[in-house]
């Protein structure tokens, strides 16, 4: 199971914090504000209130421990960069950081930001996307929950077919549809195979259409 740490509850960093929860992961929940702290204690595996500068105490609630933190603070510049330079110290492997303006996002960078986030132009969708199901291209909301996606098919599928494959009941996911680059001679673009069959075999290069569960889309095999 993946484990993250989202520290600063504001809009954005407790959207991500929930969307990464319902997706499968592990996720500690930090904020100073406790009423932010107990709005989404439910919603996380673990939501503490404290101050996120303070090394030990983020070391007690076994921050060091995670693959990612998300340093979603915006509202002041000094606390983030901070922040961000306890995490490393810790040594989180990737350090997400939030930025509030282009200079923002290069102090972060050079002190040590793995990647800086900007909510005003990327959704926490996007990044639960990015973090869960990297080999995730397109995304499309159905309904609460559930999605139509783009993936890339895993090598592990190349020359089987969909019946040998069974992926509805081992991902939990159905394809409803494969795009494929046509070969050959005078033959350009892509087709699309829509509603293929248990004898359709998977060729490398194929994009396969899926449509299932958030959390079943993101635990779908990469590679």
């Amino acid at each position: 199971m993946e484990r993250f740490a989202v520290i600063g509850l504001g809009r954005f960093g407790s959207r991500l914090a929930s969307l990464l929860t319902a997706g499968g992961a592990e996720v500690i929940a930090i904020d100073s504000n406790r009423e932010l702290v107990e709005g989404i204690s439910e919603q996380v595996t673990l939501a503490v209130c404290l101050d996120c500068t303070d090394e030990d105490a983020l070391r007690a609630q076994g921050v060091d421990k995670v693959g990612c933190a998300i340093v979603g603070i915006g509202s002041d510049l000094e606390i983030s960069s901070l922040t961000t330079v306890i995490l490393k110290q810790l040594g989180v492997p990737r350090v997400l950081a939030r930025a509030t303006s282009p200079v923002h996002a290069q102090i972060l960078s050079r002190i040590g930001a793995d990647g800086i986030v900007n909510p005003e132009h990327e959704s926490a969708e996007r990044w639960r996307d990015r973090l869960l199901a990297p080999a995730i291209m397109e995304r499309i909301t159905l309904a609460e929950g559930h999605s139509l996606v783009q993936v890339a098919a895993p090598e592990s599928f190349h020359g089987k077919s969909l019946a040998e494959l069974n992926v509805h009941k081992r991902h939990h996911v159905l394809v409803v549809a494969i795009q494929r680059g046509e070969a050959g001679e005078g033959k350009k673009g892509k087709k699309v195979i829509p509603g293929p069959g248990p004898d359709d075999v998977i060729q490398p290069g194929d994009i396969l259409m899926l449509v299932g569960r958030d959390e079943a889309v993101a635990r779908f095999p990469s590679g």
